[in-house]
């Protein structure tokens, strides 16, 4: 069967392959990838089922490129850019880098319900580029700023900054998948602020008292 063109393409510049995934995207965006169906796309899309598998080689290859073009239009959708090295305190910083990697965790992981189930699915999304940071992916994009710092004189050389990335994200993971799995729970991503505080506090200052064993209080950091 030679595929038909959708109707909301005719007379238009984007590309039947594009607007499969438009399609796919916003079922992702409203129900995840799970349970969905190449008819299902095909409807949303206004075109016959088989028209999906002459641009993709199966329903996994669009629904990965649909998930990665759903996190790429919520990181667009963001206002504003990510802390970059210099700029404010390195406090302010983690805290902006940290409410802004909740809130994105918040909007992304519900449309990835059901990945675990279906690896050939994430065999497929792993073939792609990271979606955020401009293709370094959020843990990379904050470990990044983070040798910034470094080399800026603002964060001590001996702090590994892909450790102080992967205990972000992690933090992310909990809190936004605790509030997802937990009805009764305030909605991602809204932590309490002190516990915000802590964690920041935390990354700062780490677990041990001063030398001296007085301990270290909040605010007592470089303001450079």
């Amino acid at each position: 069967m030679a595929p038909r063109r959708a109707a909301a393409l005719r007379g238009g510049e984007q590309s039947l392959r594009e607007h499969l995934i438009a399609a796919a995207e916003r079922l992702v965006a409203r129900r995840g990838v799970a349970g969905l169906t190449v008819r299902d796309i095909a409807r949303e899309a206004g075109v016959a089922d088989g028209v999906l598998y002459n641009h993709f080689a199966d329903k996994e290859e669009l629904l990965a490129a649909a998930l990665h073009a759903h996190v790429r239009s919520v990181e667009a959708a963001r206002e504003g850019s990510a802390p970059r090295p210099g700029e404010a305190t390195v406090e302010a910083n983690l805290r902006a880098w940290l409410d802004r990697a909740l809130v994105l965790h918040a909007a992304i992981l519900p449309a990835f319900a059901g990945l675990t189930t279906q690896p050939k699915l994430l065999t497929r999304l792993g073939e792609l580029p990271g979606p955020l940071g401009g293709g370094h992916g959020l843990r990379g994009e904050l470990a990044g700023y983070v040798r910034g710092e470094q080399r800026l004189g603002r964060v001590a050389p001996t702090v590994r900054p892909e450790a102080v990335a992967t205990l972000v994200v992690g933090v992310c993971h909990d809190l936004v998948l605790g509030g997802l799995l937990d009805p009764a729970g305030p909605p991602p991503p809204q932590p309490a602020p002190d516990l915000v505080d802590a964690l920041v506090d935390t990354l700062l200052h780490g677990v041990l008292p001063d030398r001296d064993g007085a301990q270290r209080s909040r605010g007592s950091t470089s303001r450079a």
